[in-house]
């Protein structure tokens, strides 16, 4: 359960001819990717919810502070794809680390938090495409327009179209993949710097006062939807004050959400060791620096106080008297989530892609289309089912398992850094996390800490869900495992 796939041999498999992925990304091409993944609807409306309700002015403060959790685990997973630069990611990295059992759990993890992502935000891109389609005065019929328009059946359309469009567009290949994704990513960031800039000229210095506000007991709670850390401790969330920067941080840490999946590509990059860590680190830095802008901006236009909880961005430019901007931004966020649900579609195809082809999950999905060298009967099966789900569920109850999942990938990864280097000391790592032990162990402790601040019932979702790859684990994937045929 236990055994370990050398690094020698994760990169053997991928030369074979039916189960290699065709390099074809550069760094900037990675750099977009994570850009590409990490802004969506968070920029436009966790900022102002999170100043209103937790952090006030000093969400911005609450930014830096996700950001830099993020960032231990960026330096833990940029050494992994330069080491060992294999389609899969955590999954990848924790089989040449942890072992083969581990390995089968993470990238089970992973599967569910691409899949739910991926169908929880084309279902929200779906609500921003209604919202502008009925501002031309065009509206679909409330029969296609998802469950929560609709009274008793429904379905959404629109989200179950985009996934299977860009199904197809992965199918096709990681280059056309790449440059639709680059156009994209270029007008949602031109977007937000015109939120930024134009928001400057509004800004009011009295609204920062209180730039932290005086801390305030959370609510009383209680039951399957207190956080973990409450029910374990006894600790009591505050909201603003300086214990409430952290709060907030536990919150808007799931803005950053997708710079993993750049990792999921290393195995189509075409220098690796030297591009993944510039592209992970990269998209990282800019998406933060976007972050604590809008910010900065949303709260000096309107006191967080004043500000809405829906679409604080667009309505705080709405009570400066331009409403013009405020349709800017739905434009920008409807634009932007298409590539979030690429990216989360193409990380999830990945590690179904190494799974298979190491025979944990059927070998049938782990061959590469003739012409495109994609993997293309994952990412059409694991598409069609997506679209679907996508279409008849609005799951927003099961969101958080993303956030959960991403958390755990996180610390399995920062792990592995320490275990392969004692292991495997000899391998070239082209680039190495700083300040091994202590970094990797910091990064641990910061992503246990945020993963105690979600409720109880995320948790018990997330065991269920683990309890069943198990059984699978053991009934299929430990007797079908290439590791034990080539031991038989």
């Amino acid at each position: 359960m236990f055994r370990t796939k050398s690094v020698e041999q994760s990169i053997r498999d991928t030369e074979e001819p039916e189960h290699g992925l065709k390099k074809s990304l550069s760094a900037l091409d990675l750099t977009v990717f994570g850009v590409g993944v990490i802004i969506g609807t968070g920029i436009f409306v966790l900022t102002g919810q999170v100043a209103k309700e937790t952090a006030g002015p000093a969400t911005a403060i609450a930014f830096v502070v996700a950001g830099v959790v993020c960032g231990l685990a960026a330096l833990c997973y940029a050494e992994f794809a330069s080491t060992v630069p294999v389609a899969g990611s955590a999954y990848t990295f924790s089989y040449a680390s942890l072992g083969e059992l581990v390995a089968w759990i993470i990238g089970w993890d992973l599967v569910l938090e691409f899949a739910l992502g991926t169908a929880v935000v084309a279902v929200g891109w779906s609500g921003y495409i209604r919202s502008l389609l009925d501002n031309a005065g065009w509206k679909l019929p409330d029969v296609l327009s998802g469950t929560d328009v609709a009274e008793g059946f429904g379905f959404d359309i629109l989200a179950f179209v985009l996934v299977l469009v860009l199904t197809v567009i992965l199918v096709i290949g990681m280059k056309l993949s790449a440059r639709v994704t680059s156009v994209v990513v270029a007008i949602k960031v031109a977007v937000v710097l015109m939120v930024i800039i134009a928001g400057l000229f509004f800004i009011k210095a009295e609204n920062f006062k209180p730039f932290i506000p005086p801390a305030e007991k959370q609510e009383a709670g209680g039951g399957w939807d207190a956080p973990l850390v409450q029910l374990m401790f006894g600790y009591e969330p505050t909201n603003f004050g300086v214990m409430g920067i952290f709060t907030a941080a536990s919150i808007v840490f799931f803005a950053f959400i997708g710079f993993d999946v750049v990792a999921t590509a290393a195995e189509e990059t075409k220098l690796p060791q030297r591009d993944m860590p510039r592209g992970i680190l990269g998209s990282l830095v800019i998406c933060t620096v976007l972050y604590v802008a809008v910010s900065i901006v949303v709260t000096g236009m309107q006191h967080y106080s004043e500000l809405s909880v829906s679409a604080p961005l667009a309505d705080a430019f709405k009570a400066t008297g331009h409403p013009f901007y405020a349709g800017l931004i739905s434009f920008g966020a409807a634009v932007g989530l298409t590539t979030v649900c690429m990216i989360l579609l193409l990380g999830q195809t990945r590690v179904f892609f190494a799974m298979s082809r190491d025979g944990l999950l059927p070998r049938f999905f782990s061959k590469t289309h003739p012409r495109f060298h994609t993997p293309y009967r994952p990412t059409i099966l694991l598409g069609v089912l997506i679209a679907v789900i996508a279409g008849f569920t609005s799951i927003e109850e099961l969101a958080t398992l993303v956030n959960i999942g991403t958390l755990f990938a996180f610390v399995v990864v920062a792990l592995g850094v320490l275990v392969l280097r004692r292991t495997r000391p000899d391998l070239p790592r082209a680039f190495r996390t700083p300040l091994v032990p202590l970094l990797p162990a910091v990064s641990v402790a910061a992503s246990v800490w945020l993963m105690l601040n979600l409720p109880v019932e995320t948790w018990l979702r997330f065991g269920v869900w683990m309890v069943l790859g198990v059984v699978i684990y053991f009934a299929y994937g430990r007797t079908h495992s290439r590791m034990t045929e080539e031991n038989r």
